[in-house]
């Protein structure tokens, strides 16, 4: 009697054991799977982050070449209103002038 009694006790030991032990299992690939997958969307949050700065530069880029087309082009027409100014002096000495 207190063999079959010790050996169920034993039996229920061993399976209470064994059970823990793949519950604690499965709770570790569960951690790592969700590890994994937080991984994964850092990966992608990053990936995005990347593409965005480097539409941000292309941005500053084309906002940097217009701003130095608008310096040239207004630099042209300064240039050229200096020198239709100076055509004009230059006929009202001479007399050419049309008034």
């Amino acid at each position: 009697m207190k063999r079959s009694i010790l050996m169920l006790a034993m039996f229920f030991t061993l399976s209470t054991a064994f059970t823990s032990c793949r519950e604690v299992n499965e709770e570790e690939d569960e951690m790592e799977m969700e590890g994994e997958e937080m991984e994964r969307e850092m990966e992608g949050e990053m990936h995005e982050m990347d593409d965005d700065m480097d539409n941000v530069e292309e941005d500053i880029e084309d906002a940097a070449n217009d701003a130095g087309d608008a310096v040239e082009n207004a630099a042209n027409e300064t240039g050229e209103a200096v020198e239709d100014a100076a055509n004009e002096v230059e006929e009202e000495v001479e007399g050419d002038d049309d008034y």
